[in-house]
């Protein structure tokens, strides 16, 4: 057997940027069109996998060079050097532990490992940390979620997800991209609901991590998969809230699936929960887009009714609606009616109108509101006034 000097000595002139590659994944599976049929392929054999991540990676060496410092060393791992990286973990474990400041040698050995792809090792490092009541800062562990998802491995980043929910509870943006990223090469949709489903055990009754993800996964372009997963959070005892209805609707919107979109709002008023502005603002932008102007109406109508009051997004989709189909007088009437109410218009509605009557035209009357746009250009709302509140 290699003893543990001389095997350093004979890898420490390896290359450090081979890694290994992944392999060849297929694409996801083609959408059910049947709501709620999604999950059918899936249901009889989510229980039956083991839950956890293997160590597939090579094993790579981290060594203390005497001066505090760490250098990684790479080679694969026969089985009668696995004892050797057991040694040498333990080592880095001990070395971690009475550092005067453990957590900046801890993401100092976990990145070494990540840019050498040494996941496993990296992982085994931090769970080992846990066991033993030391909690890492959440830099180590992201510094692995991003690198097991540039990896697509979907094992490891779940793990390390999951640990990042329970010691620091709220999460970035970036971490649930991360997430969803991982899952662009798989079509393990089995994978996928056990994932789901073990997020949702950490964080039930609260719907807001799997609404976070759902939106990651239709950020990503992933819509089906993000309709999975809310297919399988409606069998779960974290049900829909308004916010999943939202993100449900907006993403069957933008996808063109403009009956499904209103099929959720219906469900949604099943469930007893109120639309609000920004239910109401989905409808009505996505119906601009496919020409229902009647429907449009419909629930303009309704959200008075409901006692909603219209914003500058509510206004946008009904002027460009009548503009579109001709009816620029109707379109004029909203917007000073807008105007009226101290709601200010946006560049892009100004636009929109002056289009609109030229098309018609109406060119005196597109020069006017062109004056009055250049007029107040300090004052017209921006993109900041178009984005929703986080919730």
């Amino acid at each position: 057997m290699i003893t543990a000097s001389m095997h350093f000595k004979r890898i420490f002139q390896c290359d450090k940027s081979k890694t290994c590659s992944s392999s060849a994944i297929t694409r996801f599976r083609s959408q059910i069109p049947i709501i709620g049929s999604r999950l059918y392929r899936y249901n009889n054999c989510i229980t039956s996998i083991t839950v956890g991540f293997p160590l597939i990676w090579p094993f790579f060496a981290v060594i203390n060079n005497f001066i505090g410092k760490y250098q990684l060393l790479a080679t694969q791992a026969s089985p009668n050097e696995e004892e050797v990286t057991d040694e040498v973990i333990s080592h880095i474990l001990s070395t971690i532990i009475n550092a005067r400041r453990p957590n900046g040698k801890v993401c100092t050995v976990v990145n070494k490992l990540c840019e050498s792809g040494n996941l496993s090792a990296a992982a085994r490092i931090l769970q080992s940390l846990r066991d033993k009541h030391i909690f890492p800062s959440p830099i180590a562990y992201n510094l692995l979620l991003v690198a097991a998802s540039e990896r697509h491995d979907i094992d490891i980043l779940s793990q390390v997800f999951k640990d990042l929910l329970v010691s620091k509870g709220s999460l970035s943006s970036s971490s649930y991209l991360k997430v969803a990223k991982a899952f662009t090469k798989t079509d393990d949709g089995v994978q996928l609901l056990r994932f789901i489903k073990e997020v949702s055990a950490l964080t039930s009754p609260s719907v807001t991590v799997l609404n976070r993800i759902i939106f990651a996964f239709a950020e990503c372009g992933q819509v089906d998969k993000a309709l999975l997963i809310y297919d399988l959070i409606k069998s779960l005892t974290c049900k829909p809230d308004l916010v999943t209805y939202n993100t449900i609707m907006d993403i069957l919107g933008r996808a063109g699936r403009t009956d499904e979109m209103l099929y959720e709002f219906a469900s949604m008023k099943e469930a007893g929960i109120v639309p609000d502005i920004i239910s109401y603002n989905i409808l009505l932008n996505n119906l601009r887009k496919v020409g229902r102007l009647d429907l449009c109406l419909a629930y303009f109508r309704e959200m008075g009714e409901n006692g909603i009051e219209p914003d500058l997004l509510t206004y946008t989709a009904l002027i460009e609606s009548f503009g579109r189909s001709g009816n620029i007088e109707e379109s004029i009437r909203l917007f000073n009616k807008m105007k009226l109410m101290q709601i200010r218009p946006s560049i892009y509605l100004y636009r929109s109108i002056i289009n609109n009557l030229k098309k018609m035209g109406k060119v005196e009357l597109a020069m006017k509101y062109l004056e009055e746009m250049n007029s107040c250009l300090s004052e017209l709302a921006g993109p900041n006034d178009f984005k929703r509140k986080k919730r």
